[in-house]
């Protein structure tokens, strides 16, 4: 089989669709700063988020993962990565996500100490969208299905991480800081 590879460049692809929320940050920044704050603090306010904003796109831009003979090999942006051999794979499955009435789907590897891995490049979302996702996500799976016997296959019990989804942990969130903002108001009152 050939190896496959699966880069953070390829999916990844700047548009102006994803420039715009940056540049309309730095004009409210621009706008507002400029008027309440003064040069030099917002300067400094568009220089952080900048700062922030830049390196992230340039990781996701410079990901890759690889899956070849002797495994699973991811990097997240920065140095040469790490190869996670088959013999350390359990199970491989896709990890589905709903956000604003859309799905991301991102493939990952599940290892023997329980730790989860999910391989960049090998994703789809509303924003980021692959059609060949399913196709190279079946071809993973071969890979691991010829490269594993099928009593090292052991599909993970779900945790609690894989029930809370990401909005019911922030709404779980938010009444929390409520209560705790609730409490402090009380304990404050004379």
């Amino acid at each position: 089989m050939n190896e496959l590879i699966f880069r953070g460049k390829d999916l990844f692809r700047p548009s102006w669709s994803n420039f715009l929320p940056l540049l309309l940050v730095l004009t409210a920044q621009l706008v507002f700063g400029g008027m309440n704050l003064g040069a030099w603090p917002t300067f400094w306010m568009v220089l952080v988020t900048v700062a922030l904003c830049v390196p992230a796109a340039v990781l996701s831009w410079r990901s890759w993962s690889r899956v070849g003979a002797d495994g699973v090999s991811v990097c997240w942006g920065f140095g040469r990565g790490r190869t996670y051999p088959w013999q350390e794979i359990r199970w491989v499955d896709v990890r589905e996500t709903r956000s604003n009435g859309s799905m991301a789907y991102a493939a990952r590897v599940f290892l023997t100490d329980g730790r989860r891995r999910s391989l960049p490049g090998l994703q789809s979302s509303r924003l980021y969208p692959s059609a060949d996702f399913d196709t190279d996500f079946q071809r993973l799976v071969n890979w691991w299905e010829y490269s594993t016997h099928p009593t090292q296959r052991v599909k993970p019990a779900k945790q609690l991480r894989d029930r809370v989804t990401p909005t019911v942990a922030g709404v779980l969130l938010g009444f929390l800081t409520s209560a705790v903002i609730l409490v402090v108001v009380i304990l404050q009152q004379p």
